[in-house]
């Protein structure tokens, strides 16, 4: 059975914010998912973490600009993890995923893991992203 689109960036945001904490490689996380909770990646999930991990710099330089209240190293991880997806997905998959369908997603999954006052600076910073870009 396939992966609904909410399914798939979730799974990529479980593996970026894992990936946060630990030293394996993504390909290694995924590994150990499926053997230890049986919890299975496909190839678009993985190889989406590895390219966000690998822009992490970029993708926080970016969330820098738009993050008015706090520093990125003073985010909390969890945050910093949907926001690095959702502003990769904005950037590279514009084609295949629209602004308003990242964002929506990131206010989603800030909502499942993050606190109340999480989620209006998730949208807050994801917003002014994408206005930047209507200019």
């Amino acid at each position: 059975m396939a992966l609904t689109r909410h399914e798939v960036r979730e799974a990529e945001f479980l593996l970026i914010y894992e990936k946060m904490f630990r030293d394996e490689t993504v390909a290694e996380l995924v590994t150990q998912h499926e053997t230890d909770y049986e919890y299975k990646c496909d190839e678009e999930i993985e190889k989406t973490a590895e390219e966000v991990v690998s822009k992490a710099e970029e993708l926080d330089g970016i969330i820098a600009q738009f993050s008015t209240k706090r520093a990125v190293s003073r985010i909390p991880k969890v945050n910093l993890a949907i926001l690095r997806l959702a502003v990769f997905e904005i950037l590279y998959r514009g084609e295949t995923v629209p602004r308003n369908a990242a964002v929506n997603e990131a206010v989603c999954l800030a909502k499942t893991y993050a606190q109340e006052a999480d989620v209006k600076f998730v949208n807050g910073v994801l917003g002014s992203f994408t206005r930047s870009l209507e200019k």
